[in-house]
Formats: C-alpha cells, structure tokens, sequence
C-alpha cells in the first residue's frame, strides 16, 4: 500500500491550466516553493507535496529512504489524485526524484524542471559537510549539536549554507520557517531522515551502468529546464554545462548572485523561464 503524502495545492486562476508538481530538496518541504507558486497560479494548478519522511509526511515504516522510493511514492500520489500528464519541478534531492520519475514514468512528465539538480559531481567543501550525516551514529551527534545552539542561530547556518545573498530572506519567511523547524525538531524520526537522505543521494550517485543518474537524464524525452545559481555553495556550477549537454531538448537558466535554491531567491526569473518552457511544449506533450 503506497503511503499517502501531505501536499499543498494551489488552484490557478484557470480551470483548464495544466498542473505542476513541486518536489523539495533535502529537509526541505511544501512552502520552499509558495513564492514561486504564488507566481505561477495564472498559469498552473501548483501542486507541491512532502516526500515521504520529510516535511509532514511520515516516514518509510523500515525507515529507508532511496531515491527510487520517493520517486514511485510520487508516481502513486498522482495516479491516486488521478494526474496523467505533469509539468514536474524537482530541487536538488527533489531534483533527482523528478529525474528518476522522468525516466522511468514518461508518460506522467509533459516537462521537467530542475532547479540545482544533484547530479554526480566532485562535491564543493559545504556539501561534504552535509555528506558526513550519512556516517553511522552522525545524526545523533548532530541532534546534540543543534540542541546546544538558538534556533536563530541554526536558521541562520542554514541561510548562510543554501542562500547567496542571506538577506533576501523576509521576516515572514523566517517565522515560518523557524517555526517549521521547531516542529521538526521535536520528531523522534527527524534526523534519521535527513541522515537517510544523505545517504539516499551518495546510493544514486554510486549507481552503474544505465542505472546512473547522467545516463538517465540522456534518456529524458521530456523538454528540460535547467536552472543554476552561480553561487551554490552545494551543487558545484560546472554541472550545469555538463547537463545542458546530456539532456536531449534542454533549456539552460544561470543567475549570478544565486544559491542553491533559485526558487525561493529568484522567483520571478524561475518562474519566467517556466511559463516559456511550458508554451513551448507541444499540446499532445501536456
């Protein structure tokens, strides 16, 4: 029995719009997206949705998280909701669910959007950091670390981590978002989630053969947008060329003084070259 998910919708503003599907990165959640939605509403119905042990959806009952899972989980959501045909948003980890699904469910993807994808690369300084969760016994110590520290210094490590320009961050995103934290915190499963999602990306990078995440994005038919900050400090920006060149029918976005998630710190580029991407895809592909 497939798990259900917790998701957000956002209905357009048409009732014939197409609907797009917004997959969160690692310890990320449904509201990563809300200022890139909110632009979007004219457009499609926005629906984004918490892969399964992050945000408010529960965890695996065996408590292993694979990218292959969270992509099959997304594939059972939308046949339940009875979507046929999506314009699919992934970013980083989301972006290598939204890349799996593409490949292995192609009639489910009219487009493919993703926004600092983490395809195989050497990894920058930062993102070894984080790859050290996956260590057997790191999530607890990191539980311990974080319990002798502010919530208001966490919030601003984790700026300072996924944002170029910290300061882009409003107010009323920070109290979300702190408040969020502070729920998830107090979850017994929390950080075994986020140590499995670490490790849930070093298994897809270590797949062979045509099980490898670049050799899955050669076989995308889907049209492709790909967006890049040229200042992520945890995807590093040489991949975007390498992509833009691997993927059959790319369209490449890079936005200098941007981070790991252009979404949330450009929403108004990322949403333009969306619009453009889906007015560019044929009728029979949506």
């Amino acid at each position: 029995m497939h798990q259900p998910l917790a998701a957000e919708y956002a209905p357009s503003t048409r009732t014939d719009a197409d609907t797009a599907v917004f997959l969160h990165g690692l310890g990320g959640w449904t509201h990563n997206w809300a200022a890139l939605i909110e632009r979007l509403r004219p457009a499609v119905h926005g629906l984004a949705l918490d892969l399964p042990g992050f945000g408010r959806s529960a965890p695996p009952p065996d408590g292993l998280v694979t990218v292959e899972r969270q992509a099959e989980a997304v594939a059972g959501h939308l046949a339940r909701a009875g979507h046929r045909r999506v314009h699919l948003v992934g970013n980083s980890l989301g972006g290598l669910t939204a890349l799996h699904l593409a490949d292995r469910h192609p009639e489910l993807v009219a487009t493919l959007t993703l926004v600092s994808p983490v395809l195989p690369s050497l990894p920058p300084p930062q993102a070894l950091r984080i790859a050290l969760l996956g260590l057997p016994g790191a999530s607890r110590l990191h539980a311990w670390l974080l319990s002798a520290r502010s919530p208001e210094r966490d919030l601003d490590d984790l700026y300072g981590l996924i944002y170029a320009d910290p300061s882009r961050v409003d107010a009323a995103q920070r109290a979300t978002e702190a408040r969020e934290r502070l729920r998830r915190a107090a979850l017994p499963y929390a950080q075994d989630m986020l140590a499995e999602g670490v490790r849930a990306v070093a298994r897809a990078h270590l797949r062979p053969g045509r099980a490898s995440p670049w050799r899955q994005a050669s076989r995308v038919t889907a049209p492709t947008l790909l967006v890049y900050g040229r200042d992520d400090r945890l995807v590093p920006f040489r991949t975007a060329a390498r992509a833009y060149a691997v993927f059959p029918d790319a369209r490449l976005l890079t936005l200098p003084g941007v981070g790991h998630v252009a979404m949330q710190e450009r929403p108004d580029a990322v949403a333009a070259a969306f619009r453009a991407l889906i007015a560019q895809a044929p009728a029979a592909q949506r």
